[in-house]
């Protein structure tokens, strides 16, 4: 409206509220009571008051300049005025500790690739090969996750928030603010969207995609404005019938000063009693981490469903593991106690449906998580939306009323009345792996493998206090990967029995293993082995095993050559010792043979008497040395031996003789064989095995006995075979024909 033009005028006896009104009439500085009565206004000297109209642009409106808007655009013109906006940089990918093996997969194919295109040479095989088998360990890692393991993927910086999700599966969505009681918390958003042309709202805890936004919107931890918001929409959905959809991902409520003083325990307890009287269909949906109260406030819903990785408990398990086992390093014992996980909620009958994920985490394929959100969201709302008012309101009811049991009239003991409390197991302090190497031990491996290096490059020795408690430390770590593997796949109690069994069996030392127990050994061993790529630690522990054995091989391979060098220097110091004698000898011998040496250079028959002793005795001496250093000796023969012995090869044997010996020794080596194979040789031996290894380098005397008894056992046993009457006949005869052919073949004297 344009302004009246006049001149200013001078005002007497006006109020401030006056004026005030008066500038919403279009007409500057009079007010309407003086409109009219000109004759009657008096100007004073030095007062005036001048309001001016603001001049407003044409089609002025509230969004961002530059911004053409397209009438496509899903959510309409006002999604330009949504403050959640795609990220402008990429987020860093993050490895959790359990998915170390896998990325070193990543990286031998990355690697692969980029050689195959330096070269130009074909490596399509190769990485097909590492493709298959990143797939095959993929799926076995995350089919077999431990609570532990999934709380961290819930927990994981790039994990899809609530309006990641909102935006994805709704055609239309409007941002809702405010409780109208204090300010907007932004750690709860509210908002009506429309999927397949239904109305719906929605209520969730929204984290940070990064450090900024987590800072804004307090890490997901809302205040009691947040929860009096999310009170306010319901209101507002259940009198307009609009269905509720909640999403659950917080830690749990902001439990700071300011937030008690201003009644967070009342503003939870507000939305829980009036959650349960809602008169439309509500579902909630865990899409990360559900804590406590925090995640209740909005999750008394008929329906609730999770994500396959997410996780809902009434304490975080480093709480729980800080009140009962006074560390946090317990976490992973507490998360399994706690049953976190959607699994585990769904048995219990707390959680309705699992919505399943990508393999790798939500946050691998957030679109494809996001439509089987959607899926579920319809999927449910349509079987709830059938029920009228009072079946819906019972529907809720019955649903908390199911959950927990009890059991009463039940007599308690006495003894374990007073002894509440159980007897606290020792920590097993586990490797994040589960299934993968800690951090520390993986920096210490990394650390003795270099050092190896730098020995071998520098030929000096080897750690050997470091690689000893490097390969102790790899033991203990391959030992609890093996209990939990035996664990995981359900063998645990009949390995427990087959212990017992044996402790019972091997009373006395000659007391054998019944044959229905070695049947339950076999069996239980081959179903181990079998099954062993099911475990959900397999990774981690073939990558243990493959560390405890390559730094095996260094410490073996260094212990060689200690004890190499050792040895020569033994050898040399005792060769010394006994040779210095004979240096007098020789030295005498040689001044002998240079005074009586004739002029065509022959040497006296008696000097060469004397080299030849001398030299025996020499040889004679060195092999002392070396049977007392218990060292094999293998005697050379002399060079008429030789001949002999040529000679001898040269004469054709007998085919008749020939063919008899062949027989003789394929009949012994069959006749072993068959002993080995036996099940009983077999069982002794494997017997014999264990109670080796399990004794090591200082066996105790009970245990020397039953090594030594089941050794004369197995000797026994292949005796017996050998001694058969059918061999030892044809052994005697084949050695009588023997006899007379070399007798006939060799002179008398030799012979």
């Amino acid at each position: 409206m344009a302004s009246l033009p006049h001149s200013p005028a001078t005002i007497s006896n006006t109020c401030a509220s006056d004026l005030l009104r008066s500038s919403f009439n279009g007409v500057n500085g009079v007010p309407l009571r003086f409109l009219g009565r000109r004759q009657e206004m008096v100007r004073p000297r030095d007062s005036a008051i001048v309001a001016k109209i603001k001049k407003w642009k044409k089609n002025e409106s509230p969004w961002p300049d530059g911004i053409d808007l397209d009438p496509n655009v899903k959510g309409g013109n006002l999604s330009y005025l949504s403050h959640f906006k795609p990220l402008k940089e990429k987020p860093k990918p993050v490895t959790l500790a359990f998915e170390k093996p896998l990325r070193d997969l990543e990286k031998k194919i990355m690697d692969v690739r980029k050689m195959a295109d330096e070269t130009g040479l074909d490596f399509s095989d190769q990485i097909t090969s590492l493709e298959t088998k990143y797939q095959q360990a993929l799926k076995d890692l995350y089919t077999h996750l431990t609570p532990i393991q999934r709380l961290n993927i819930a927990r994981h910086p790039n994990r899809p928030t609530f309006l990641d999700h909102v935006l994805k599966i709704t055609d239309k969505w409007v941002e809702l603010h405010g409780d109208r009681a204090g300010y907007d918390d932004p750690a709860i958003v509210t908002g009506i969207g429309s999927i397949e042309g239904r109305s719906y709202m929605f209520i969730g805890h929204q984290k940070g995609r990064n450090t900024k936004e987590n800072i804004q919107r307090n890490f997901g931890m809302p205040t009691p404005h947040g929860y009096r918001k999310a009170l306010r929409m319901m209101y507002y959905a259940d009198h307009h019938g609009f269905p509720i959809v909640t999403f659950i991902d917080t830690p749990g409520a902001y439990a700071d000063l300011k937030s008690e003083e201003l009644g967070q325990g009342e503003a939870i307890a507000h939305n829980l009693r009036t959650m349960y009287g809602l008169k439309v269909p509500i579902i909630s949906i865990v899409i990360g981490e559900g804590g406590s109260g925090g995640a209740l406030a909005i999750g008394c819903a008929n329906k609730l469903l999770m994500l396959e990785n997410a996780v809902f408990f009434v304490a975080s398990p480093e709480a729980c593991a800080a009140i009962l086992w006074k560390s946090a390093k317990a976490s992973p014992k507490a998360a399994e106690k706690l049953k976190i996980t959607a699994t585990e909620l769904c048995k219990l009958k707390i959680a309705d449906g699992i919505i399943p994920e990508p393999l790798g985490g939500a946050h691998t394929d957030p679109s494809w998580t996001s439509q089987q959100i959607k899926i579920a969201v319809v999927e449910t709302m349509n079987e709830l939306l059938e029920m009228d008012t009072p079946k819906l309101l019972e529907h809720r009811m019955l649903k908390f009323r199911a959950m927990g049991g009890f059991q009463e009239g039940i007599p308690q003991d006495p003894e374990k009345k007073i002894n509440m409390k159980k007897k606290e197991e020792p920590l097993v302090q586990k490797g994040e792996l589960s299934a993968t190497l800690s951090r520390d031990l993986e920096d210490e491996v990394e650390n003795l493998k270099q050092q190896i290096l730098k020995s071998k490059e520098s030929s000096s020795p080897l750690p050997e206090l470091g690689l000893h408690d490097m390969i102790e430390k790899l033991k203990r770590e391959v030992d609890l990967e093996f209990s939990e593997a035996v664990k995981s796949l359900g063998l645990k109690d009949q390995l427990e029995t087959l212990r017992k069994e044996f402790a019972k069996a091997r009373g006395t030392p000659d007391q054998l293993v019944e044959s229905g127990l070695r049947d339950k050994i076999e069996k239980i061993k081959g179903e181990f082995n079998q099954r062993l790529s099911e475990a959900p630690n397999f990774v981690s522990l073939s990558y243990k095993l493959d560390m405890l054995k390559e730094i095996s091989k260094a410490k073996e391979l260094s212990e060689r050559n200690v004890k190499a060098a050792s040895l020569k220097q033994e050898i040399n110091k005792r060769l010394k010792e006994v040779l210095e004698p004979l240096e007098e000898k020789m030295k005498a011998i040689e001044a002998e043979m240079e005074s009586t040496a004739s002029a065509d250079g022959d040497i006296d028959l008696g000097l060469r008497e004397k080299l030849i002793v001398l030299k025996k005795e020499m040889e004679l001496k060195m092999c002392d040395v070396l049977k007392s250093l218990h060292l094999d000796v293998e005697v050379v023969s002399s060079k008429q031996e030789g001949l002999m012995a040529n000679d001898f090869s040269e004469q054709p044997l007998n085919s008749d003789l020939k063919t008899k010996i062949e027989e003789l020794n394929d009949d012994i080596n069959e006749r072993i064989a068959d002993a080995m194979n036996s099940s009983d040789l077999k069982i002794k031996m494997e017997m014999l095995k264990l109670e080796v290894a399990k004794t090591g380098k200082s066996p105790d005397p009970d245990s020397e006995n039953r090594i030594n008894t089941l050794r004369q056992q197995i000797k026994q046993s292949l005796a017996e075979v050998l001694s058969s009457p059918v061999l030892v006949q044809k052994h005697e005869k084949t050695c009588q024909e023997l006899s007379s052919l070399m007798a006939a073949i060799l002179p008398n004297d030799v012979f």
